[in-house]
């Protein structure tokens, strides 16, 4: 897989990642962690295509300047990146190869039960009976893809209030 990411004039910092990246962005992350207190909402977006991703980061991060964005299109190199309490909300993809949204979802919450989720998906979803299989507390909201980009920073607002 390549780097689907966007330099965004924060030197040395990429937060589109992929597999191959594992090593090097976790230098790079802990380089760049601000020594001032966090004034950002911190969002990791899961999502198997590596441009939905990054079409939902830039969306988020042009409109709304306190959002922080990270996207992962590997459900596993987010797992292994993710960090408790350190991300706000996980926005994460329904659907993935290897591991799909609510498996995910029940891995990080064991590093992290105070994070926020919302699932995204393309496809119809039964919300009550994927609530009765995985009766998750941190579940918010579920986002139906595609979705604007003000619609998408409004859910996400108010999931965060």
């Amino acid at each position: 897989m390549t780097e689907q990411g966007l330099d965004d004039g924060r030197e040395g910092l990429h937060r589109t990642k992929n597999s191959e990246q594992l090593e090097s962005n976790h230098i790079e992350r802990e380089l760049s962690i601000p020594s001032e207190p966090r004034l950002k909402s911190r969002i990791m977006v899961i999502d198997d295509n590596s441009d939905i991703g990054l079409t939902l980061r830039m969306g988020l991060e042009i409109n709304d300047k306190t959002m922080q964005v990270d996207c992962y299109d590997s459900p596993i190199t987010a797992l292994t990146e993710f960090r408790p309490d350190f991300y706000d909300m996980l926005l994460i993809d329904v659907n993935m190869p290897v591991m799909n949204g609510f498996e995910l979802c029940q891995k990080l919450l064991q590093k992290d039960l105070n994070v926020r989720v919302c699932f995204m998906t393309s496809g119809e979803i039964n919300i009550e009976a994927v609530r009765e299989v995985h009766p998750l507390k941190s579940i918010g909201c579920f986002i139906k893809k595609p979705i604007s980009a003000d619609a998408l920073l409004k859910r996400i607002r108010a999931e965060l209030e």
